[in-house]
């Protein structure tokens, strides 16, 4: 579907900050804004399939693999 682009660390980063993300929505349960955790879906779904959107857009490239 899409092609690789996000490399090891890019990819570890990506899944830790969604984690974190979802795990603060989770526990911000009375927070005003607590949908805006909800931002952490993007950042999980990029780093567990290895592709980025964005990175496709502009061209760019952390995975080694060509």
């Amino acid at each position: 579907m899409f092609s690789k682009n996000v490399g090891g660390l890019d990819r570890i980063a990506r899944i830790v900050v969604g984690l974190a993300l979802l795990a603060g929505f989770m526990l911000n349960a009375d927070a005003a804004y607590r949908w805006l955790y909800l931002i952490g879906i993007i950042p999980l779904a990029t780093g567990l399939m290895s592709s980025c959107p964005l990175y496709s857009i502009f061209g760019l490239n952390t995975c080694p693999r060509k």
